[in-house]
């Protein structure tokens, strides 16, 4: 069931799909999220603690970096080391392979970035005293491979132990490969379809990711990559197994995004450029909460800053406009793709926001959160959009107009009477908005 919005411009509409697009996973070593466990750890892999301290911590992260320069070297892997700022997705499309059957590791990115690192403290006679876990900055080493079954998927894993890790990967990647093996006819510009063959069975397709079944794949990929062409760099595959290292994963972000492909592009542009303009004053916070589907506006919490809680028109380029609505950690956009695609997004940055849980198994059910918001939020634009009268309709109320056989006669709004049937239905309205949204 599609939302009033949607429903309301169908017409014009050639075909729509929704999608899961942005998903990011954070893989992380259970046993070494704590100190008593990290210690445990390294007992198993060196067989005392005695030489758990700074330097011997610091010299394996250095050999990390050795071994994945030589690796690189020797297979002619591109390693760059990116400038602070640097976006990092626009310097790998330029190294995507040709070849339409690669699979592998085709770019080494190095940045610096937070992670968490154990901090050794030990007495004179070399005991350790404490074992702290801090977030310093950090080399991250991110490898971008092509998998046959999602394409491009991004791994970035800091080179100090415990190793933590996050697995980047696309949904509309994944549906174009799945759409190639079906033999489905397709084009795609950039992270978008606007030529679709089939658009029923590539909806079903997309789909597919919205279910429970998607965690079962979710899970494959990370393991078929993280493990020989990541983390070997750091502990080998013995090591690995002796040490019983294992990555557990959680959802740390993600995207869903409903497509509608107008049949024509002017048509478009006038549907989304009088939606923006008709909607960006009226959706004040009490809106907000009823589309975020929360009772209070995000706060600030102590020593962190101030949440964002505003509606923002944004034109990165001449021919781009982006509608953007921050709401604390979640977002909702609404911008043009293409000539003929009417993208909105809901894009939650921490999944901890949404109160259902982070683990991998409550992925489909952050999806189904994601698309009751965005459904929300379409709905609201709906309502505005669809109470809202153009200037000329204003300066025309007097005038008779023609429905279908009938002949009416206009509204005069200087008479009395008339005023008084409006402020009556405009009074209301406003009651039943507010019984509405305090029900919401």
């Amino acid at each position: 069931m599609l939302d009033e919005y949607s429903e309301y411009y169908a017409g014009l509409l050639e075909t729509t799909y929704d999608c899961v697009d942005r998903i990011v996973l954070n893989a992380y070593f259970g046993m070494g999220q704590a100190a008593g466990g990290f210690r445990t750890w390294w007992r198993q892999l060196l067989g005392s603690d005695d030489d758990l301290d700074h330097a011997h911590l610091m010299r394996m992260a250095g050999r990390f970096s050795r071994r994945v320069r030589a690796h690189a070297r020797a297979h002619q892997i591109p390693v760059i080391d990116c400038a602070p700022g640097e976006r990092k997705h626009e310097v790998a499309e330029e190294y995507l392979p040709q070849d339409p059957h690669f699979t592998g590791v085709f770019l080494i990115l190095v940045a610096r970035a937070p992670a968490p690192v154990f901090d050794v403290q030990c007495s004179k006679s070399g005991k350790i005293v404490n074992l702290a876990r801090k977030f310093p900055y950090v080399n991250h080493y991110s490898f971008h491979l092509l998998d046959p079954e999602w394409g491009h998927v991004t791994i970035k894993m800091s080179g100090h132990p415990p190793f933590g890790a996050q697995v980047m990967l696309n949904g509309h990647e994944y549906v174009a490969c799945q759409a190639r093996k079906e033999g489905l006819q397709f084009t795609k510009e950039g992270n978008c379809f606007t030529q679709i063959s089939e658009a029923t069975r590539l909806a079903q397709i997309a789909e597919t990711l919205s279910s429970a079944d998607s965690i079962g794949q979710l899970r494959q990929v990370c393991e078929r990559w993280i493990y020989s062409a990541c983390l070997c760099f750091g502990l080998d595959l013995a090591e690995q197994e002796k040490t019983h290292f294992h990555y557990d994963y959680s959802i740390y972000q993600e995207e869903y995004s409903r497509n509608l492909l107008f049949q024509r592009g002017c048509e478009l542009e006038q549907v989304f450029q009088g939606t923006i303009d008709r909607t960006r004053c009226l959706l004040d916070v009490r809106t907000l909460k009823t589309i975020f589907g929360t009772q209070k506006r995000p706060f600030r919490h102590l020593g962190h800053k101030e949440p964002r809680c505003e509606v923002v028109l944004e034109r990165p380029a001449y021919d781009l406009t982006v509608f953007k609505i921050h709401f604390g950690k979640i977002t909702a956009k609404i911008y043009t793709k293409g000539e003929r695609v009417l993208r909105i997004e809901i894009i939650v940055h921490n999944t901890k926001e949404l109160h259902c849980g982070r683990s991998l198994p409550a992925f489909s059910e952050i999806v189904s959160h994601l698309k009751t918001i965005l459904n929300r939020f379409l709905n609201a634009l709906h309502g505005i959009d669809v109470a809202s009268l153009s200037q000329e309709s204003l300066d025309d109320w007097h005038k008779p107009s023609q429905v279908g056989q009938t002949r009416v006669g206009g509204v005069n709004i200087n008479q009395p009477r008339m005023r008084a049937v409006m402020e009556a239905v405009i009074a209301l309205t406003a009651g039943r908005s507010s019984a509405w949204v305090s029900l919401c």
